[in-house]
C-alpha cells in the first residue's frame, strides 16, 4: 500500500503535514513554538496548564489569570501565523471549563483533551469550528469517549491521540502498566484504538486515530503510518528548537542527559511522570517536603495535604532554568537530542526521514 505523507484531514479541518506538536506545560509550549510549527505546515499546539501561576496581574483571581492569560497567548499565536493552530487543556484541571471556553470562544482550530477522559467537553462547546480530539491510552478509553459522546451530544471524536507508554510528561497508565512493555506499546495500543473508531465511523464521520509517544524521527513515524495511523503527535523533539518558548538551561538538560537519566516518578497529579533526573528530583524521590504551599489549587487530582512538592511551581521553575528547583518533563528518547536546530530544519529532517522510509518499504 502506497501511503504519502501529506495532508492531515480532520473533518474539515486539512493540516499541510500530519504532525502534531503536542502541548507541553507551564509555558514549554507558547506562542513561539506553536506559531513556527503551524507556519512549516505541521500543526502547532500551545499548552493551556501553567498559565495562571506566572502572569503580570497577580492580585487577581486564578482562574481569571489563568483565561487572560491563555486568551493573550492564542492572540499572540494568531498575529504570527495564518496558519490552523490548536489548544492542549488537561481534563484534571480546576479551571477546565473556563479554559475550554476561552479556546473556543477565541475559535481555536482544536482542542486536545487528556490526563482524564473529557466526557463532559461536547457540552462546553459552542461553535462548530473548533475540533475535539481526546487523548487515551488504550482501545476501552476510546470506545468510552466515541460511546458516551455519540450517546450524550450525537458526535464522535473529530480525531483520537492515542498516547503511549513512552510519551513524555504525565502518563496515562501505571507503573506497573509501563515496566510490562510486551503487553503495554504503542504499537498495540494503537491497533485496538483502530479498531474502536472503525467500528464508530460511517459514511459521513471518519475519526482520524494519532500515534504518539516515543515518536522520535521518520522510521517511527513509518512504521505507525504503515499501521493505520493518520499521523503522529510529538512534543519532546520540539523542546530542543531555538522557538520553544523554554529557558536555555531547560533545552541543555535533554542535550546533555544519558539514556540512564531519564526516569519515571509519581506526580502530584496522581499519574507517573516521565522527567529528567536531577538533584530536585532525587530530594523529591526520597519524600523530602520542598518550599510547599498550595497557592493555586490548580489540579482536581492534588491533595495538599499529602504531597511533598507542588508540580506547578517545580515546573513553572524548570522552564524559567531553574532546575534546582524544579526538573524537566521528557519523552523515553529525550537522551538521543543532540543540539538545538530550528522548526523549519526538524520538520524537513521528519518529512524526508519519513518519505524515504515509506518508499522504502
Amino acid at each position: 500500500m502506497n501511503i504519502e505523507f501529506k495532508n492531515l484531514d480532520i473533518g474539515d479541518l486539512r493540516i499541510e503535514l500530519p504532525i502534531i506538536q503536542g502541548g507541553m506545560g507551564a509555558r514549554v509550549s507558547s506562542s513561539s513554538l506553536a506559531s513556527a510549527v503551524s507556519n512549516e505546515g505541521a500543526l502547532g499546539i500551545i499548552a493551556a496548564v501553567g498559565l495562571g501561576e506566572e502572569c503580570d496581574n497577580e492580585k487577581r483571581d486564578y482562574k481569571m489569570r489563568s483565561r487572560e492569560e491563555l486568551i493573550n497567548i492564542i492572540r499572540d499565536t494568531r498575529s504570527m501565523t495564518k496558519n490552523p493552530f490548536g489548544v492542549n487543556i488537561m481534563c484534571v484541571l480546576t479551571n477546565y471549563d473556563e479554559l475550554v471556553e476561552a479556546a473556543q470562544a477565541e475559535s481555536v482550530d482544536m482542542i486536545i483533551s487528556g490526563a482524564g477522559l473529557p466526557l463532559r467537553l461536547p457540552s462546553l462547546i459552542k461553535n462548530n469550528k473548533t475540533k475535539l480530539v481526546p487523548i487515551v491510552s488504550s482501545g476501552r478509553a476510546a470506545h468510552i469517549i466515541c460511546n458516551t459522546w455519540a450517546r450524550r451530544y450525537k458526535r464522535l471524536p473529530d480525531a483520537i491521540v492515542v498516547e503511549g507508554p513512552l510519551a513524555g510528561g504525565h502518563l496515562g497508565y501505571s507503573m506497573a502498566e509501563l515496566a510490562d512493555e510486551e503487553h503495554f506499546s504503542l504499537d498495540s495500543i494503537l491497533t485496538e484504538v483502530l479498531a474502536v473508531t472503525r467500528a464508530f465511523e460511517n459514511d459521513k464521520s471518519r475519526i482520524p486515530v494519532i500515534a504518539a509517544g516515543g515518536i522520535f524521527d521518520g522510521k517511527d513515524i513509518a512504521r505507525v503510518m504503515r499501521l493505520g495511523a493518520s499521523g503522529v503527535q510529538m512534543a519532546t523533539r520540539f523542546v530542543c528548537t531555538h522557538e520553544c518558548d523554554v529557558s536555555l538551561k531547560y533545552k541543555e538538560a535533554y542535550i546533555s542527559a544519558g539514556k540512564e537519566d531519564i526516569v519515571v516518578i509519581q506526580s502530584p497529579v496522581g499519574m507517573p511522570g516521565r522527567v529528567i533526573r536531577n538533584e530536585f528530583v532525587r530530594r523529591i524521590t526520597k519524600g523530602e517536603r520542598i518550599d510547599f504551599g498550595c497557592e493555586y489549587k490548580c489540579l482536581h487530582t492534588c491533595d495538599a495535604k499529602k504531597v511533598n512538592y507542588c508540580i506547578a511551581k517545580a515546573l513553572l521553575n524548570a522552564y524559567r532554568g531553574e532546575l534546582d528547583k524544579g526538573f524537566a518533563m521528557c519523552g523515553s528518547n529525550a537522551y538521543r537530542i543532540k543540539k538545538i536546530i530550528s522548526v523549519k530544519d526538524l520538520i524537513h529532517e521528519l518529512v524526508t526521514e519519513t518519505e524515504a522510509c515509506l518508499n522504502a518499504s
